[in-house]
């Protein structure tokens, strides 16, 4: 009876957090599409800054690199802007116009550290009426109860008194 109170505490635990998946992907999506707009206006300046100049985006970022110990770790900073900006353009690319269902297959593209803190802080969770809210409830309800269930049988495998042999199984 414990037990099964137990991995209907896990499932509905599960059910809880999962459902949220949906919104909070939707959330990350709309920051991250932010962010790519804005990296987009910097790179775009730089970019902008070194045409003026006659100056692809290497040139001018080597030129910076040799303008002292500011101009090295500008330079720098700036590679760093730039590779961000296509990690994360390429991230937005494959999100964009996905549903829930798809976002979840797409979860890698979720992975910015930076994003995912700043959509958890804002987060709110909230009772899922949607059907993909409904959907990633019973996944979750059904993971949470399975690995309950799964770690009972362990635990109850390992520390399971052994069975007592009958004279008839001592005799044979």
């Amino acid at each position: 009876m414990v037990i099964r109170a137990l991995a209907l505490a896990a499932g509905l635990t599960g059910a809880a957090g999962l459902s949220q998946f949906p919104e909070f992907s939707q959330q990350y999506t709309q920051r991250l599409g932010g962010a790519v707009d804005e990296l987009t206006r910097v790179v775009g300046q730089f970019d902008r800054d070194a045409a003026t100049l006659g100056l692809s985006r290497d040139t001018a970022l080597e030129q910076l690199a040799t303008g002292g110990d500011f101009g090295a770790a500008r330079a720098r900073s700036m590679r760093e802007i730039v590779a961000r900006h296509e990690q994360l353009s390429q991230d937005l690319k494959a999100l964009e116009g996905a549903g829930p269902f798809m976002r979840a297959r797409l979860a890698a593209h979720l992975s910015d550290p930076e994003i995912a803190t700043r959509a958890w802080e804002a987060y709110r969770p909230a009772l899922p009426l949607t059907f993909e809210g409904a959907v990633f409830a019973g996944l979750g309800f059904g993971g949470g109860w399975l690995a309950l269930s799964a770690l009972w049988a362990l635990l109850s495998r390992i520390f399971r008194r052994p069975r007592r042999r009958t004279a008839v199984e001592e005799r044979a």
